[in-house]
């Protein structure tokens, strides 16, 4: 009798609006059940100058789902002649996230998304759930299993008009929340802003979690 296991992620992604431009932080660490798989994975992709994700699910998936649609932001805008809009992008990353869950496979493709980005119409913050389902941001928005701690921190800190440089402390404070009590969040903090000059990582930091002998 072959045992059944059902492999599970966990992680913490924060995602904040600013007045001056938007700031995603995520942890680092890669998890299957209790194993930690990756110390430094990197949970914030960008998907073109001025747009990126954070992402939470299934390795595999994100991962593929990233590469599809930056390739299909690239053609279109090679096909229009135009960038492409943050909701372009939200729409269609939810369209492969909706049809990746419904297909039929051995590993459940789990995948879960924030989309942060500027265009004409300025700054814009989605959250895509797994289900393929989206929402437009105004404040801010956490996913995976440190989301609890971190939205504790958000409901109290956050406020309206946050600067940037406000909003990279508050982002810091959420994840290491998540990091004190979630067990599959930890191994460091990335953080990466979105400003009318693009996106851009301020910080990546690793903790060090051996024990000197």
């Amino acid at each position: 009798m072959v045992e059944e296991r059902e492999l599970k992620t966990g992680t913490t992604t924060v995602a904040l609006v600013c007045k001056d431009g938007l700031v995603l932080a995520a942890d680092k660490r890669a998890t299957s059940g209790y194993l930690i798989s990756f110390k430094k994975f990197d949970k914030i992709i960008t998907i073109t100058d001025f747009i990126a994700v954070t992402v939470a699910g299934t390795v595999s998936d994100v991962q593929l789902l990233t590469k599809y649609i930056r390739a299909e932001l690239s053609l279109k805008r090679i096909r229009t002649g135009r960038e492409n809009s943050v909701k372009e992008a939200a729409n269609l990353l939810a369209t492969l996230v909706y049809n990746n869950i419904r297909k039929l496979s051995m590993i459940p493709g789990i995948s879960h998304f924030l989309v942060g980005g500027k265009d004409e119409a300025g700054f814009h913050l989605y959250d895509l759930a797994p289900d393929g389902s989206i929402v437009e941001i105004d404040d801010y928005v956490s996913s995976g299993s440190g989301s609890v701690m971190a939205y504790g921190v958000l409901e109290t800190l956050y406020k309206k008009n946050l600067t940037v440089d406000e909003g990279i402390k508050l982002a810091v404070k959420c994840v290491n929340a998540a990091v004190q009590r979630d067990i599959a969040s930890g191994n460091g903090i990335d953080v990466v802003t979105i400003t009318k000059d693009g996106v851009k990582k301020v910080l990546s930091k690793e903790i060090d979690m051996r024990i000197e002998v």
